[in-house]
């Protein structure tokens, strides 16, 4: 039916099956065919035009900020010590720390591999009732003997991720500590160097609240994305090995997840900025009222209508925030609903065994977490930007305005 509405489509369908290896005719349920139709040829279509959108997104915007800069001037290198750039700051003096995160992030895959192998084989070769004995580099081995042996790899291959991950996590926190500290020892310097007279008030809020985001990206900026990534790429080719179709199928919903999540985030981005701002505004205010001069009812009125302008804007971040995670997890929710019914037609058509359905199962449980925060990082990214733009722009500052003839900081 669907092949004489869309004969193209159709027919596309068909030749990626057959190029996968699977081949199905008018003789397979209706229903299978749109499912067909979707995941080897929509989805795929909508991945490729958003990731040549976000390409060509990314290169407009470099181009806007190159001509937001102007020409170059001689600028100095660093503001109070710290680069102009979050990257370069971040790297400097710790690439050997960012080197070891970036290996005892990439020794976590063989394990991780493993933990998804051993459940299939486990059902396959151990629980299915036609299973025999079994001769595993010449030793003959029973079922019990089997699952046994089966198990303690499973075991060992968790055991290992689980201690690998603890690893990262304590080498992460000993980066991001040390960098906070280098970080507020060189705002507290260049403020002290000030005279009193032109000492912000907002010292405490800046070395506290948006500094310690800094800290936390720096200790993700390598070792989040290859793990994670690493992650996402050995689940999903697990996934293919099992059955190209399905490794496909968990692809279909990342189109829509590419397009609409960083749209909102952009928005977040833009109330973020907002936040910062209102918090400044109401830490001068307060700060002013210390003087008996500043102590009536209008400056009251000021600070009240103050707490309600960053009631507004922290009530459209929440908004925004959760709408984001809500729509992202109803398109996490789909991906199941094509290996139960797509998935579950292969194992009756005996194109796949019960064993690599739970697998694949199995394997996309943990396919969405990695992929969240993929997309926290990109948020995170966008979030430790702002902060830091609003540090240096701290530095640069002197009785609530820039200095004249300093330059914006960089973009990182």
């Amino acid at each position: 039916m669907t092949g004489s509405w869309f004969p193209e489509l159709h027919t596309l369908a068909h030749w990626a099956a057959g190029w996968l290896g699977t081949d199905y005719d008018s003789g397979a349920p209706a229903w299978v065919h749109p499912l067909m139709h979707l995941i080897l040829v929509l989805a795929p279509s909508l991945l490729l035009v958003s990731l040549l959108a976000l390409v060509f997104q990314g290169l407009r915007q470099l181009r806007r900020n190159r001509e937001q800069r102007g020409p170059r001037r001689r600028t100095p290198p660093r503001i109070g010590g710290l680069e102009r750039n979050l990257l370069r700051q971040i790297l400097r003096g710790a690439r050997r720390q960012q080197a070891g995160l970036l290996l005892l992030s990439l020794s976590l895959m063989p394990p991780l591999y493993l933990s998804l192998e051993m459940p299939k084989q486990i059902v396959n070769n151990v629980l299915e009732p036609s299973a025999g004995p079994a001769e595993i580099y010449g030793v003959s081995l029973n079922q019990m003997q089997m699952l046994g042996l089966f198990s303690a790899i499973y075991l060992a291959a968790i055991s290992l991720n689980g201690l690998g991950k603890y690893m990262l996590n304590t080498r992460k926190g000993r980066v991001a500590e040390h960098l906070l500290r280098r970080v507020r020892l060189l705002i507290y310097r260049h403020w002290r160097q000030r005279p009193p007279h032109q000492r912000q008030s907002e010292i405490v809020q800046v070395l506290g609240a948006e500094v310690e985001p800094i800290g936390g990206f720096a200790a993700d900026l390598i070792a989040l994305p290859v793990t994670q990534g690493g992650t996402l790429l050995t689940i999903l080719l697990f996934m293919f090995l099992q059955d190209p179709i399905l490794g496909a199928a968990a692809l279909t919903v990342l189109p829509v997840q590419l397009v609409l999540l960083p749209y909102l985030q952009r928005i977040v981005n833009r109330l973020s900025r907002e936040r910062i701002r209102a918090m400044r505004v109401l830490t001068r205010g307060l700060t002013g009222q210390l003087s008996p001069e500043q102590n009536g009812l209008e400056h009251i009125r000021q600070t009240a209508a103050s707490l309600r302008e960053l009631e507004r804007i922290r009530y459209r971040i929440h908004r925004v925030k959760f709408l984001a995670k809500a729509l992202n997890n109803f398109l996490t929710a789909l991906t199941p609903f094509l290996f139960y019914s797509l998935g579950g037609y292969f194992v009756i058509e005996e194109r796949i065994t019960l064993g690599a359905l739970i697998a694949v199962l199995a394997a996309h449980k943990d396919f969405s977490a990695p992929l969240k925060e993929l997309f926290r990082y990109y948020q995170q990214l966008e979030d430790t930007r702002i902060r830091y733009r609003a540090v240096l722009g701290f530095l640069i500052e002197r009785h609530g305005a820039p200095v004249d003839g300093t330059p914006e900081p960089d973009r990182a």
